[in-house]
């Protein structure tokens, strides 16, 4: 095995997404364009790309959601793209839906379950310990700047649920903007997740797990930065480290949900889902077999406890007229 796994004809992969997007936005959903929510990054980036590919620019509309903690790049980079493709945006923040939700102080009350001493608007985020140090417990922590400088607190079940619940304010009220712009319009929304997110569970459900479309679900995260590079994806949004853009405090990825940065984190998933022994894989990466081992548990694991998240709705009765 070697990083080359994941190299794919980036042309060959781009013509093909984009006829499937096609087919399904005006066939299949009888939809005239897309709504895309443009975040900066890297996924929703590929996605309006690949929509104009497949319905040129005047059938797809860019929609950036900032909020009070949001990255000022994040709409910067965003209206980069959007220049760069030729699509209309507009420009909805989401700060005061967010705070007639109470978001922000029930972000706070829970915090102040293991730091009383917060005050609102003090910088925070959530981390996960590595797993390659050690055979970690799946146990967040808090990370909270202050007058003292940085400061960690274990987060208990209670108070990571219910931070965690705060929180998804955000991707459902980004999702509720996207589903009303798409309902004038007469267009579907498209997902942005990557097969790591789709497979790992990493969005909200109802929220940024939400779409008619998910085009780039079945992409390792690596194959979508090759075709950023083939579809012109402005190199600045290339380059820009993959964040969670949800937390006031700058936030990795890898910190928060992945065991791994992306590549290594591709690798492992990919070599997982085809059967590589871990042997191998450590000499890919220059890992020990051990902690090869420990990354495929927790795919395993996360499989497991997010499997909700991809579930249906369930009925007393199956009604057979609407049956899929």
């Amino acid at each position: 095995m070697t990083r080359q796994a994941l190299d794919l004809d980036a042309r060959a992969v781009a013509n093909g997404i984009a006829e499937t997007i096609h087919d399904q936005t005006l066939g299949a959903l009888a939809r005239r364009g897309i709504v895309v929510g443009i975040s900066g990054g890297i996924d929703s980036s590929v996605v309006a790309a690949l929509s104009v590919r497949a319905l040129g620019p005047t059938r797809v509309f860019g929609l950036l959601m900032p909020e009070r903690d949001s990255s000022d790049d994040s709409t910067r980079l965003g209206r980069l793209l959007a220049d760069a493709l030729g699509i209309m945006t507009l420009t909805e923040n989401i700060t005061p839906m967010l705070e007639a939700a109470d978001c922000y102080e029930r972000q706070a009350r829970a915090i102040r379950r293991v730091f009383p001493e917060y005050a609102t608007g003090q910088r925070f985020k959530v981390c996960l310990p590595s797993i390659l140090a050690t055979a970690r417990l799946n146990v967040p922590f808090l990370v909270v700047e202050t007058g003292e400088g940085v400061r960690e607190f274990r987060l208990s079940a209670e108070a990571s649920q219910e931070l965690v619940a705060a929180t998804n304010f955000k991707q459902r009220i980004r999702k509720m903007l996207e589903y009303y712009h798409a309902d004038r319009l007469h267009y579907a929304v498209a997902g942005t997740p990557n097969r790591l997110e789709y497979d790992q569970g990493f969005f909200v459900k109802q929220g940024d797990g939400a779409a008619d479309l998910k085009p780039i679900a079945h992409l390792y995260k690596t194959q979508v930065y090759q075709l950023a590079e083939y579809l012109g994806v402005p190199e600045e949004i290339r380059r820009r480290p993959p964040t969670t853009d949800t937390y006031s405090l700058a936030q990795t990825q890898e910190e928060f949900y992945f065991s791994l940065p992306y590549p290594e984190m591709d690798l492992c998933l990919y070599a997982h889902n085809h059967g590589v022994q871990a042997a191998e894989v450590a000499v890919a990466l220059g890992l020990t077999v051990e902690q090869v081992l420990r990354v495929f548990h927790d795919i395993d694991q996360k499989r497991r406890s997010t499997r909700y998240l991809h579930r249906e709705p369930l009925l007393a009765e199956p009604v057979p007229e609407v049956a899929h």
